[in-house]
């Protein structure tokens, strides 16, 4: 019906990533900071005369799932079915954010596709009603939805807005592997685990914007089941760590692995030198935002 929305759907890294319990209903309780960066999918809306919602991406995911179960689709279903909203929605999706990489790429989508439709549709929901309904389709669909520098407790839907940390180069590399996000929590041994994040003291060096503290004390208590499993993650920190990274982590439940720089200099031949070094592999050079 003629009205096209674009919206970016940033990706994330964490920065640092705590399990602090599991409750009855098989979900894990986080504690975690969370931060946005500048590699971004995009999503087209347009409004339909017809019932359908008609839903299509630039390039087939790894996991091949049908498009009804995309989170794009579900949250799309979601917003209709509950608003009562009368005709359907042309959507369409290009991806940039490497896939089931730790990274939120899905999530970021379901979130841009609630912010897309309320808007498109004229809803006037705020922050907190497109949060809650986010957090019916995941865990990290409401940071996504609120974007920047946070702390994620709960389930991850508990936020508390930290210091914005702007224009750090940021290096990601993820390998050619997928992991999936259940496996990982499933195998997670939290009672044996011998160390924790310090989010309380990385809060501080956010605050103080002291980016050599911040990447000394990345941390992911999900490398203990992803790396042993998959040793190439602890390569690539290394890797990253001697092309110039004053810090390198895995980000979510893996496999992609992000190297902090010091100024975009540094990140630049850093880029170039793991591109040549791992040609395979996604290598993508941005900030956080």
């Amino acid at each position: 019906m003629g009205n096209i929305l674009i919206k970016k759907t940033p990706a994330k890294i964490n920065l640092t990533l705590d399990v602090t319990g599991k409750l009855e209903n098989g979900y894990h309780t986080l504690s975690m900071i969370m931060q946005s960066i500048d590699v971004c999918d995009e999503l087209s809306f347009e409004k339909t005369a017809d019932e359908t919602i008609l839903f299509s991406m630039n390039k087939e995911l790894p996991d091949k799932i049908p498009a009804e179960k995309n989170l794009v689709y579900k949250a799309a279903k979601l917003m209709k079915d509950t608003f009562k909203i009368d005709g359907g929605f042309k959507i369409h999706l290009t991806k940039n954010i490497p896939a089931a990489a730790g990274l939120a790429g899905g999530s970021s989508d379901c979130a841009a596709t609630l912010i897309g439709i309320n808007e498109l549709c004229g809803l006037g929901l705020d922050i907190e009603k497109l949060c809650e309904i986010g957090v019916k389709l995941g865990a990290d669909v409401p940071f996504c939805i609120r974007k920047g520098t946070m702390l994620a407790e709960g389930i991850g839907e508990i936020l508390t807005p930290l210091t914005s940390l702007t224009g750090i180069p940021v290096l990601l590399i993820k390998p050619n592997i997928s992991i999936s996000t259940p496996y990982v929590y499933k195998h997670l041994k939290l009672n044996e685990l011998d160390y924790h994040p310090d989010n309380k003291a990385v809060i501080s060096y956010i605050k103080d914007k002291n980016i050599k503290k911040i990447a000394a004390s990345l941390s992911n208590v999900l490398e203990t089941v992803t790396i042993p499993e998959n040793p190439i993650i602890a390569e690539l920190k290394r890797y990253l760590t001697e092309i110039g990274a004053i810090g390198s982590l895995m980000s979510g439940s893996g496999p992609t692995t992000f190297g902090i720089f010091k100024n975009m200099e540094t990140a630049k031949k850093a880029y170039e030198k793991a591109k040549a070094d791992y040609p395979d592999f996604d290598v993508v050079l941005c900030r956080t935002m």
